[in-house]
């Protein structure tokens, strides 16, 4: 059981939670902005990762099978998200709290500017009691730059903006320990971030309405936790789920019990950087040896023995070991062809500072 106390939370709502039959569930977002406000009240700083865009917009305006995925996606996402943020606006206006939309793309996290520009624009929200609503620009977005879901994007925003909490609610009660409904099978309480064998429970199914499904889940809230930020994963449906998490209360979910360091701002960023990195650094044994012994160690370009792919200064790459094995990631303070001249050699400055290194758990 946590007991926590929470003053800044993320709470990421799933499409299944808002969807009902034939277009949104009304009743039940009611309820959820009735929670979030009554957690406000307190003093609580919420920010608020919500899906259901589509799933309204596709309710609202079916459309022929000729047309792509991705063009049904972006005209959905364009008539519902309006429908999304008009219900949102009239039911927090009725608590008296002014709510403001924040539309992002994957894109938007992989330059540093992009991050701290949307940090702050996130944090004046949070400074002026405006509730922040966030969810992926699916009009702009295209497959290859798509977050796998907005579970993915829960774990960036919460990590962001350096949350106590992060609530991911769906339509399941949590991670189970076999097939629900299968005899003694059973919502697993808590998870460390050290166990590996819970992922084998984890169904590939995905969800009706939206792109992710559990396995999502599980490891968007493994990698949150590792940065030292507990996550939940609880039903969206059971009515006043958030305020009994928030306040303690006995109520059925799935815990991932963090890490006890947090990391700093610059390697959060790196932490959810993979897919934007541009090359890649292999390293010798003893520069490996370095880079994970307890301290501040920075790469030296002497301890470099290959590197693949073009980037510029200032761009992620990965760093490898001589058998392929994944160490982190970094920002790169050469371009690719400099760090090849100088590759094996002493240079002035390292390859990757420290504080730009980012090394797998």
């Amino acid at each position: 059981m946590h007991t926590r106390k929470f003053k800044r939370i993320a709470v990421k709502i799933g499409s299944n939670v808002l969807a009902g039959a034939s277009g949104l569930d009304f009743v039940r977002i009611a309820h959820l902005v009735d929670q979030i406000s009554s957690l406000k009240k307190e003093g609580i700083e919420v920010v608020l990762i919500s899906s259901g865009a589509v799933a309204s917009g596709r309710s609202a305006f079916p459309v022929e099978n000729r047309i792509d995925t991705v063009s049904a996606r972006q005209l959905w996402s364009a008539i519902g998200q309006v429908k999304m943020m008009n219900t949102y606006s009239e039911y927090f206006d009725k608590h008296g709290i002014t709510c403001a939309q924040v539309l992002t793309t994957k894109e938007n996290f992989s330059d540093r500017k992009h991050y701290l520009n949307m940090k702050n624009c996130i944090s004046t929200m949070l400074e002026y009691g405006v509730l922040p609503i966030v969810n992926e620009n699916d009009t702009i977005s295209v497959t290859e730059l798509m977050f796998t879901d907005n579970d993915e994007l829960s774990g960036l925003i919460s990590s962001m903006m350096d949350c106590d909490a992060l609530l991911i609610l769906s339509n399941v009660n949590g991670i189970y320990n076999g097939t629900p409904g299968e005899e003694g099978v059973s919502v697993i309480p808590e998870i460390s971030v050290a166990d590996e064998n819970f992922e084998s429970f984890i169904s590939t199914q995905k969800s009706g309405f939206g792109r992710g499904g559990m396995h999502t889940k599980f490891s968007v809230a493994r990698k949150i936790a590792i940065e030292g930020i507990p996550v939940f994963i609880a039903n969206g449906k059971v009515d006043n789920i958030i305020t009994d998490i928030v306040h303690h209360r006995k109520v059925v979910f799935t815990l991932f019990r963090p890490n006890g360091k947090r990391l700093k701002s610059n390697k959060k960023w790196l932490a959810h950087s993979t897919s934007f990195a541009k090359g890649i650094v292999v390293v010798n044994d003893g520069a490996k040896t370095a880079l994970l012994r307890e301290g501040a160690n920075s790469l030296l370009l002497i301890g470099v023995v290959e590197i693949k792919g073009y980037f510029e200064k200032g761009d992620i790459i990965r760093i490898q070991d001589e058998q392929g094995n994944s160490l982190g990631l970094g920002k790169a303070q050469y371009d690719s062809d400099s760090a090849i001249e100088l590759m094996g050699k002493k240079a002035e400055k390292p390859l990757i500072y420290y504080d730009y290194m980012y090394l797998n758990e």
